[in-house]
């Protein structure tokens, strides 16, 4: 009990350099407990995220796997492209039976062109050097040669049958909205559809209208659709894309409908079509529609996405096809600000902890070299040595844990704005790079452009950020905040453990200047 009143007494005696001390230690704890505040709740965000995430999934080619293989074995490209196609929907629904897969959806896309007095949107105001460039890339597409399940010609509007109102993806998160008439059946091949309220517009079409397509490839093929109903898109044309390689890319040129009505057109297309063979390459070239099927299958979480993919290799999946979710992808995105904070709180906390310490040890070192002759007097009078080191072990302890609970108080009330000001930091520092490569492929344009009808609605990713963290101080924090406060404790006093274990206190008295 003498040792610890005893060091109060010395607290007490000694107020500016233990006040000195108190504040670097409160400095320390101020700074520790927002740094710990942030760590753990972005590891809270990022692992509570990933468990209340929707998980969807799509089979899809790895091109990149081709091409490298293609390069390795000096295969033509083409020809191994031909050989590995998309996967058609009888495959995909053979994946959709694992027990890991909650629900499966598809789509089918195609591309077809204007017919009679119908018109598609066109609002770009893009200058003559771009629309001369649209117009030479459509015509190189447009009078390239037409394989069999290769791209053929680029039509002015994309149709997209859906299997269910589940795969009607812009719907349900609100990206569209039907503004007049009602959805069209989705068993029904009924040739029903919706169409844009700006295409309605600019045709003075209403619901219960007939449209009529054409296929692009054979403008004498047309067919008939019922507008069923309008919707309105919040990312149509006013949508800054301004280079495109057709109006089919524009979301108000998007024509929906159920998937087996267009699947009744394209089989009736493909009934129809004329095919020949290209001289020079003997590839198959065919009139027929286009056709692309895409489908979705939905998991719980993770890691039934991972368990998916392995049953999907083990149920024949082919090497050259993966497994991939937007969703995870998107998410993986949302989180890079909050793990570039979590980065930077490792640092900022590693230095303070280094650079306090330091200076805790300094400041220790002059203390003790100060009251050497007091160490003297009581180990001359008796004291044990080891008592001695521990009186100055507790003055350390006392003014430091006072410290830390001050700090520990400040960096509580100052963690959760300081934290979300750092966030929306890098939030702008990301989005500031994001641009920067955009603008290096051309004022953030030709990075967004589709490489074909099939991906034009997914092109154009926004990422939402997560734009607030709540780093509130736990009883986790404050433990940890504890274990180093000892930590700084007895690192700070081992200078004047080893000085007092090290000198005689005869040698200390009789050395006294």
């Amino acid at each position: 009990m003498y040792i610890f009143k005893n060091a109060i007494r010395n607290i007490l005696r000694s107020k500016g350099r233990n006040f000195l001390i108190g504040i670097i230690a409160c400095v320390i704890a101020i700074s520790s407990c927002i740094s710990l505040s942030i760590k753990k709740s972005a590891s809270k965000v990022e692992t509570e995220g990933l468990k209340s995430l929707s998980v969807t999934a799509q089979i899809s080619l790895d091109r990149q796997s081709l091409m490298k293989k293609a390069e390795k074995d000096g295969t033509d490209m083409r020809e191994m492209m031909s050989n590995y196609k998309n996967l058609p929907l009888n495959q995909l629904e053979k994946y959709a039976k694992s027990k890991n897969v909650n629900d499966f959806y598809y789509t089918l896309t195609s591309s077809v062109n204007t017919s009679g007095t119908l018109k598609a949107v066109d609002t770009s105001d893009s200058s003559n050097e771009v629309k001369d460039e649209q117009s030479s890339l459509s015509s190189k597409m447009n009078n390239a040669p037409r394989f069999e399940g290769g791209m053929g010609k680029q039509g002015d509007f994309s149709v997209i049958g859906y299997s269910s109102k589940s795969a009607m993806t812009d719907f349900k998160s609100g990206a569209s909205k039907l503004t007049s008439g009602q959805m069209f059946s989705e068993d029904a091949s009924d040739m029903k559809c919706l169409v844009s309220d700006e295409l309605t517009a600019l045709n003075s079409l209403k619901v219960g209208d007939k449209i009529t397509i054409a296929n692009p490839n054979t403008a004498s093929e047309t067919y008939t659709l019922t507008i069923a109903g309008i919707y309105h898109n919040n990312q149509s044309s006013s949508d800054d894309s301004p280079m495109r390689f057709s109006t089919s890319s524009d979301p108000a040129n998007h024509i929906y409908t159920s998937y087996s009505t267009l699947k009744f057109i394209t089989t009736l297309s493909t009934k129809n079509a004329t095919t020949s063979t290209d001289s020079e390459t003997g590839k198959t070239i065919t009139t027929a529609l286009r056709e692309q099927v895409s489908g979705t299958y939905v998991v719980k979480d993770v890691n039934a996405l991972n368990a998916f993919t392995k049953d999907a290799k083990t149920m024949g999946l082919a090497g050259y096809y993966t497994v991939n979710s937007k969703d995870v992808s998107n998410y993986e995105q949302s989180l890079v600000p909050i793990k570039n904070l979590s980065k930077f709180a490792d640092v900022f906390l590693i230095l303070v902890l280094l650079i306090g310490g330091i200076i805790l040890v300094v400041l220790n070192i002059f203390n003790i070299r100060e009251r050497k002759y007091e160490v003297g007097v009581l180990t001359a009078i008796g004291m044990k040595k080891w008592k001695v080191a521990i009186q100055y072990i507790s003055e350390m302890f006392l003014v430091t844990f006072i410290a830390i609970i001050i700090g520990t108080g400040i960096g509580a009330a100052a963690s959760v704005p300081t934290a979300n000001t750092l966030l929306q930091s890098q939030i702008t520092s990301q989005q500031t790079q994001v641009q920067q490569e955009r603008s290096n492929f051309g004022s953030g344009q030709m990075a967004d452009r589709p490489s074909n009808f099939q991906t034009n609605r997914d092109s154009k990713q926004v990422v939402n950020y997560i734009n607030n963290i709540n780093a509130n101080t736990d009883i986790d924090v404050v433990l940890q905040l504890v274990g180093i406060g000892v930590i700084l404790t007895i690192i700070s006093s081992l200078a004047a453990i080893v000085f007092i274990l090290r000198y005689e206190p005869l040698k200390i008295l009789t050395n006294r200047s």
